[in-house]
């Protein structure tokens, strides 16, 4: 490969765009390409972990919010940012750009659209996010995550490519690992609320625990990701009723945790289903409901059609619907074996290679 062999990544400041980002620059620098990422200051406590030779910060806000003034303002930082991104794009001069979503990619998108330079857009979810639908016109290729995606004009349904959605070298690791057996007759259950934790769990999970019969707690072995302000009431539950279990506001090896669990109950975000589907763990997901694109109900849709998930909306999440469901997994150990089956067979854990494949490609390399 030539010396000419840079890739820009642009990705929004959260886990759900920055670890597909992260797995897609592992990728193409094991391919010998030069990676550089550019994002909002979100994403800067992620430097030391992120695979890239220089990460830069663009201005970026979301045009969202209500209010002319906050609508205004927004605009006016966007535009900023398209002039940074213009004239770093002049200097680092990327073969291609690739996006993640969310609107910090929003400046280098465009302004790889003003200097005529190859952009590709990912979609990690199974219903096109704003900032990409804004973007999609100027995009050479839409690589998605899902077979399906919604939100698309038709006109654009020709640039779509299929590719999976990249996951984390810790994922591939975990997806290694068979699924637990029951030898011992305990049940791991790992709660999980996405990045930024959910209350719901906190309320619904440990009240489910105990509704079940005494014998049956006896068998569970709890970890939850709970929110820092939930922590203390979710220890407390537990203790009170004996069940052995661990707890914290964050997991850092999360992957690790996802494949020694029999059941994993969770959000739907798309890193969290793709990870499910590439580990192959059988999962309950309770769709955030006030996602503005109804997309975490979408991409559960996906892995609930292969029998490997089971979905409930919030509103019927109860602690009397999880314990029958809990009662129910300790009853059949061989139904969640045959869900974990259906979950591996629904993974692409090779979607880093391919979208390297498909950037490397666009740029000529």
């Amino acid at each position: 490969m030539s010396a000419d062999n840079l890739v820009l990544v642009a990705a929004g400041g959260t886990g759900g765009h920055l670890f597909p980002a992260q797995a897609l620059s592992h990728a193409l620098i094991a391919r010998g390409a030069q990676v550089r990422l550019a994002t909002d200051e979100r994403a800067l406590k992620y430097g030391g972990d992120f695979p890239a030779e220089e990460i830069h910060e663009i201005a970026s806000a979301t045009p969202t919010s209500a209010g002319a003034v906050a609508k205004a303002r927004a605009a006016l930082v966007l535009f900023k940012g398209v002039v940074e991104a213009y004239g770093l794009l002049g200097k680092i001069k990327p073969r291609v750009v690739v996006t993640f979503g969310g609107y910090p990619t929003v400046p280098p998108a465009l302004a790889a659209s003003l200097r005529k330079i190859p952009l590709i857009l990912h979609e990690q979810n199974a219903v096109m996010g704003r900032a990409n639908r804004f973007l999609a016109e100027r995009a050479q290729t839409i690589a998605c995550g899902f077979p399906t995606l919604e939100g698309l004009p038709e006109a654009l349904r020709g640039r779509v490519v299929q590719v999976g959605n990249p996951v984390r070298p810790q994922v591939l690791e975990a997806a290694a690992l068979p699924y637990p057996d029951f030898a011992d007759g305990k049940l791991r259950l790992l709660v999980t609320g996405g990045s930024q934790g959910a209350r719901i769990m906190s309320d619904v999970a440990p009240a489910a625990i105990g509704l079940l019969r005494p014998d049956q707690r006896a068998r569970l072995v709890v970890t939850q990701q709970a929110r820092s302000e939930d922590l203390a009431r979710v220890e407390e539950a537990y203790r009170r009723l004996n069940v052995a279990f661990e707890a914290a506001p964050f997991f850092p090896d999360l992957p690790m945790r996802m494949a020694q669990a029999h059941l994993v109950l969770a959000r739907s975000g798309a890193s969290t289903v793709s990870e499910l589907a590439v580990i192959g763990r059988p999962s309950i997901l309770v769709p955030f409901p006030h996602a503005l694109d109804a997309d975490q109900a979408a991409n559960a849709a996906h892995l609930a059609q292969t029998g490997a998930a089971e979905v409930i909306r919030q509103t019927g999440f109860t602690p009397e619907w999880l314990s029958q469901r809990l009662a129910q997994a300790l009853a059949d150990p061989k139904d969640l074996t045959r869900r974990a089956q259906a979950a591996k067979s629904a993974g692409i854990p090779n979607a880093a290679e391919r979208l390297a494949d498909l950037a490397l490609k666009t740029a000529g390399l």
